[in-house]
């Protein structure tokens, strides 16, 4: 009599359960999930003081290998004023006409290099700090935020050396001197914004970063720095668009505010119409706007 033996049909397996799922069951979260924009703001605020401590760690690391130290963070922009004045204002004549050239072309220089090296700092931010970013949870705007702080303390002791020029060349000490705060708060907020933006952008594509020496090269020719933007305007053969470019460079904006602050020989006429408003307006779409593009890509900051 054969035994015939009956396999037993197999036990259903339960699916495996959706790792969103199993997640939210356990109470666990995304690793580095980009928070809400107000939950960002308040982490960014509540790290400020590791904001001000790295950039004031950077900025006195930056010269500590020179003999000179801290010098060079006026003899750089002093340097590069004696050069400008030396091929555009005596080479080129841009001196012509222009009242208290020096203190002019000084005030130029300082606030453009402001910018343009808050700018070129902003966009090694990412790709340049890895090791921190992927080591250490905080929200990454921290990083070109406080390269343009560093920035602005390196323009404020700039600022010591601006003065004393200014004295020296016979410009009085006046009110209108106090408008110089209200203007670094704007070109601040200004510089940090663009700081975002390159950030994200030097971050996916570090290649960038050798690009941006010439792009900012050229943005200085055509901002003021060595001639007078009001001279130029003047002339009737320009094409409109390129007036409107001219007297809309938020760059020029900037340095033109601080030279009339400053110098009483630059008068209110020599300003762009509404440059208060144009100041204003470049400080909030480059602010607001940087941040949240740069907030956008928050989770992908140091992956890949």
């Amino acid at each position: 009599m054969s035994q015939v033996l009956h396999t037993p049909p197999p036990t259903p397996v339960p699916p495996a359960d959706d790792p969103a799922a199993l997640a939210a069951r356990y109470g666990l979260s995304v690793s580095g999930a980009r928070p809400t924009l107000r939950e960002y703001v308040q982490q960014l605020w509540a790290r400020r003081h590791f904001i001000t401590a790295f950039a004031t760690a950077k900025l006195t690391a930056q010269y500590s290998q020179a003999k000179l130290g801290q010098v060079w963070q006026v003899m750089n922009p002093l340097l590069n004023a004696a050069v400008y004045y030396f091929i555009f204002g005596v080479l080129l004549g841009s001196k012509k006409g222009v009242p208290d050239y020096i203190p002019f072309l000084v005030t130029g220089v300082f606030i453009w290099t402001f910018t343009q090296s808050s700018i070129m700092a902003g966009t090694r931010a990412i790709s340049g700090n890895l090791g921190l970013v992927r080591a250490l949870h905080f929200p990454r705007a921290a990083l070109p935020v406080s390269f343009a702080l560093q920035q602005l303390q390196q323009l404020l002791f700039s600022m010591v050396a601006l003065v004393v020029i200014l004295l020296c060349f016979g410009v009085p000490v006046s009110l209108s001197w106090l408008l110089a705060v209200p203007v670094l708060v704007l070109q601040f907020t200004f510089n940090a914004g663009v700081a975002m933006v390159m950030a994200r952008m030097g971050a996916k594509t570090p290649d960038i970063a050798q690009l941006m020496p010439f792009i900012l090269r050229t943005w200085m020719y055509v901002s003021g720095v060595m001639w007078s933007l009001d001279k130029v305007l003047g002339k009737d053969d320009l094409p409109r668009w390129v007036m409107v470019a001219l007297e809309s460079n938020p760059a020029a904006v900037y340095i033109d505010l601080m030279r009339y602050a400053l110098i009483d020989s630059f008068h209110a006429h020599q300003l762009p119409p509404h440059v208060w408003a144009v100041a204003i307006g470049w400080a909030v779409v480059a602010g607001v706007g940087g941040f949240i593009y740069f907030w956008k890509a928050e989770e992908t900051y140091g992956r890949g």
